[in-house]
């Protein structure tokens, strides 16, 4: 099963998360707080996918997603946002992000968008 980088800055998203991934099989093998942290952490961890928050502090999730896509091409990243964040839904798709995840989060979406982007 893959390994995943999830980047928020909610401990409670991140729990979700979490729990609905691994009660996939799947392996977290990093949490990060904002988009500066999830940057290092993929140039550690090398997961297979991230999750990655738009609305964050210090580095937003775009400006992160930016980064990784620059160094990395082929990193696949899922954005998570929510309701009213269109223009910076936008952005993030302009500059690679492979799929989105709304808040509140849905468990049968994710598992669907999360199986679709690692198939791909």
């Amino acid at each position: 099963m893959a390994n995943i980088l999830i980047v928020d800055d909610s401990r409670t998203s991140r729990r979700i998360l979490k729990g609905l991934l691994e009660g996939e099989g799947y392996t977290i093998v990093g949490e990060a707080v904002n988009g500066q942290e999830g940057y290092d952490k993929y140039v550690e961890l090398k997961p297979d996918l991230v999750t990655m928050d738009i609305t964050m502090p210090i580095m937003t999730g775009v400006e992160s997603l930016k980064k990784i896509k620059a160094d990395y091409p082929d990193a696949k990243v899922i954005m998570v946002s929510a309701a009213g964040q269109q223009h910076n839904m936008l952005e993030a798709v302009q500059s690679g992000a492979a799929e989105f995840i709304a808040k509140p989060f849905d468990a049968e979406e994710i598992k669907k968008v999360i199986k679709n982007v690692l198939e791909a």
